[in-house]
């Protein structure tokens, strides 16, 4: 990758993951109530499997097993192709995403070091061949439960902007910054906003950079 590298400040190389791993296991403890409360909804209204794995590139690009509560079904056409995924979200799913509640069995890929807190979102595989040197490095640090891009408008965004937010917190790496994004983060959970794209289920597909 060209460019300028990464550097580790005190606060990312000594106290970040020691700090995610405490704060994932408190979330585990205190939330675990709700996180079996949503496992049954989920097995209920959707049936087997509750958890929806994925595999996506984390620190480094090494790839790792993401894991969140599904939200679609298993709806197929007559040749046995998945339907699109508006048509297999249910309401029941949307609401899972407006809440984020289908995010929580990620605090177990924070706790094995798979992911942070805060960083850039984790997206899909086949991305990583479209990014241009710049976008290559949102993964030089863990990606994140939330990130600056969530907190500037989620899925509601551009895939350049989001990319511009990842990069700026790769540059940016404080204490006092994780903590912002964390109560910002809150606040737009409450608030519901930036669920999805526009014209879209969720959040459009990346498709490039258009050879730039």
């Amino acid at each position: 990758m060209a460019g300028e590298r990464h550097k580790q400040g005190f606060y990312e190389r000594y106290v970040k993951r020691p700090q995610d791993f405490l704060c994932a296991a408190a979330a585990i403890l205190i939330l675990s109530p709700v996180i079996l409360m949503v496992a049954a909804c989920v097995r209920i209204k959707l049936g087997s499997p509750v958890l929806f794995r994925q595999q996506r590139p984390g620190l480094n690009e090494k790839i790792f097993s993401l894991c969140k509560f599904r939200t679609m079904t298993d709806e197929r056409d007559e040749e046995g192709e998945l339907l699109p995924d508006e048509m297999r979200l249910t309401k029941f799913g949307k609401w899972l995403r407006a809440t984020s509640l289908d995010e929580l069995p990620e605090l177990w890929n924070i706790l094995r070091g798979d992911m942070a807190v805060i960083g850039p979102r984790p997206l899909l595989i086949q991305y990583l061949p479209l990014y241009n040197a710049k976008q290559h490095r949102r993964h030089e640090v863990r990606p994140g439960l939330s990130g600056l891009a969530q907190v500037h408008g989620r899925n509601a965004v551009s895939w350049e902007e989001k990319f511009e937010l990842d990069v700026e917190y790769v540059n940016g790496i404080t204490f006092l910054g994780d903590w912002k994004i964390v109560f910002q983060t809150i606040g737009k959970v409450l608030k519901r906003e930036g669920i999805q794209g526009e014209n879209v289920a969720t959040m459009e597909v990346f498709r490039g950079n258009n050879g730039k």
